[in-house]
């Protein structure tokens, strides 16, 4: 019955924490999955998590199935969380929400909705992206093109020349966007960049989607949402997919949210019922546990201060690890800019590595990182550092 069908090749990203898993090297280091890891590379339950997660156990209620939507408190604080709590969107009643299974879950759920809504519309991601954006698109049928993003030769964006591709687009065609700590490069757009982009977004009638799945690790909790809150205040109907798990350290419990900012109440009223419709074709349901710990750590006051406090915590961390890798690679490798380490933001670094160097850190030093260069920077910590720098420096310095 199924001897037609071609082998899997796998995901490069697990298929390289496999690898990293059988290595019997002591020194290993684990740069490629984007999974935060605290000083000990230990996988951080947060006290907020845990004290929420305790609280909810000790209530011992009753599991039903939630609606098709997720949990309506959740929800509500999803809304306050991307929006801020007195924004008038939330007011106007024109945000439609839905809890998701992960913001994956979010992303394939909003594909589907807009292949059904928007059958002719293409997709456009930025060069480069999170390689799943364009399987998941690709997934719902849409052909996926790319609009100009990183640039090598100065770590920063192809600004100008992403204004000028968005310019020619079709009227709805959908552009995804990196609403912060952009993956896998860590370049951002700028704020001024943020307000210059709007107007063509609005002009050129097209619709942005965002991902929101580092919200907290690059400035800031408002900081990172200043794109949602500009897009919001401007009036153009976006969606935006956002995610708890690295925010919470709630990785497996798979909670994220969908949210579409519509032109009125009417409008979203019509998006929600037909991403219930969409959700009910493919899940049924988002899980109870994750949503209720959600909900908790963002609705009550304390929890919320002390999230606030180890998210805080986090971040400074990465910050920390980069700056430590930049000064050891400056020391090691001196006439060479590594500025672009410092520049960056959030969990990920374009280190400039080819494949082949790359090659040569996982094979000759354990050091591990996917083939486009791309390095996790939250699995350094203050015993790995240095064993990263000297490697990197070691390929670096022998041109190959």
């Amino acid at each position: 019955m199924f001897q037609h069908i071609t082998p899997y090749a796998g995901d490069p990203i697990f298929a390289l924490v496999d690898a990293f898993n059988a290595d019997p090297r002591p020194q290993k280091v684990n740069l490629s999955i984007g999974i935060y890891f605290d000083e000990a590379g230990k996988l951080p339950v947060l006290d907020s998590v845990r004290h929420a997660e305790a609280q909810i156990v000790a209530a011992d209620g009753p599991k039903p199935y939630l609606a098709m939507e997720g949990d309506a408190e959740t929800r509500k604080q999803v809304q306050m969380l991307l929006l801020g709590a007195d924004h008038p969107a939330i007011a106007a009643g024109r945000v439609a929400t839905i809890q998701s299974v992960g913001s994956s879950g979010g992303l394939k759920v909003g594909a589907d909705f807009m292949k059904t809504w928007l059958p002719e519309a293409q997709v456009w991601v930025s060069d480069p992206t999170w390689d799943n954006h364009r399987s998941m698109f690709e997934g719902s049928g849409f052909q996926v093109n790319t609009y100009p993003y990183y640039d090598a030769s100065t770590g920063g964006v192809r600004f100008d020349a992403m204004l000028d591709t968005l310019r020619t687009l079709p009227a709805r065609s959908i552009v995804l966007l990196h609403a912060c700590c952009h993956n896998p490069t860590g370049v951002d757009l700028t704020r001024a960049q943020w307000d210059a982009l709007i107007p063509v977004l609005r002009e050129r009638e097209l619709l942005p989607y965002l991902d929101l799945a580092y919200q907290g690790f690059g400035d800031g909790i408002d900081e990172d949402a200043y794109a949602v809150r500009a897009l919001a205040d401007s009036g153009i109907t976006f969606f935006i997919a956002n995610s708890f798990s690295k925010s919470m350290s709630v990785y497996g419990e798979r909670c994220g949210a969908l949210s579409a900012v519509c032109a009125d109440a009417a409008e979203a009223a019509l998006v929600l019922g037909q991403l219930r419709y969409t959700v009910r074709r493919i899940y049924s349901s988002p899980p109870m546990h994750s949503a209720r710990i959600v909900s908790r750590v963002l609705g009550d006051a304390e929890l919320r201060a002390q999230w606030e406090g180890e998210l805080a915590a986090m971040r400074e961390r990465i910050a920390a690890m980069r700056r430590a890798l930049h000064d050891r690679l400056i020391a090691l490798l001196p006439g060479r800019d590594f500025g672009y380490f410092l520049s960056q933001r959030g969990m990920f670094s374009y280190t400039g590595l080819s494949a082949a160097q790359v090659d040569r850190l996982r094979e000759e030093h354990a050091v591990y990182l996917i083939r486009s260069g791309r390095i996790c920077v939250a699995g350094l910590n203050t015993s790995n550092v240095e064993r990263t720098a000297q490697a990197m420096a070691a390929v670096i310095g022998s041109g190959g």
